[in-house]
């Protein structure tokens, strides 16, 4: 067997590979959200990448030049109250709060050490250990259960609060 496809992260990463993202209307869908969906994704396949291939393999090095473009893709529109929602569910809305992806979780809420970290995904920066890649397995899950992709549509649940939090912060 191929030394590859033992490894932990690039079974994870096949898995993502499989799976198929199929949106009623994407013009429907909250834009700064679908940002914040897609961008998390390509954290997760650019951590999952740095652990599976060598560093400098193409496919490493392809995935650098999204993540240079997305730095400024980041700063346009309405996108960069996104960390500011998060917190703000939190404080104001727990239950939905926990029922976000965990990578919106760690990520964004200002409390927790988790960042992306020359674009991957460090959970503890203190630490070396390796994130687990069951813990990929179960990000990738969660960003693509129906009830959170039916929650980003415009009018929908997640959706509403961003909205109703963007007027609220006056933009």
């Amino acid at each position: 067997m191929n030394a590859l496809d033992e490894d932990e992260y690039f079974r994870v990463l096949k898995r993502f590979y499989e799976k198929s993202l199929i949106l009623e209307d994407l013009s429907d869908v909250q834009p700064v959200l679908y940002f914040y969906y897609l961008d998390a994704l390509a954290h997760v396949e650019y951590t999952l990448n740095s652990f599976a291939f060598n560093y400098q393999s193409p496919k490493n090095i392809m995935n650098r030049q999204y993540m240079r473009w997305r730095i400024d893709e980041e700063k346009k529109e309405d996108r960069p109250l996104f960390p500011g929602f998060i917190n703000w569910l939190k404080r104001e809305n727990p239950e939905k709060f926990k029922n976000l992806p965990k990578i919106w979780q760690f990520i964004y809420d200002a409390e927790n050490p988790a960042s992306y970290r020359s674009f991957r995904i460090s959970l503890d920066p203190a630490s070396l250990t390796p994130i687990p890649a069951a813990f990929f397995q179960e990000a990738l899950e969660e960003f693509f259960t129906p009830a959170f992709l039916k929650s980003i549509y415009n009018g929908a649940s997640l959706a509403s609060l961003f909205e109703n939090y963007r007027e609220n912060v006056g933009t």
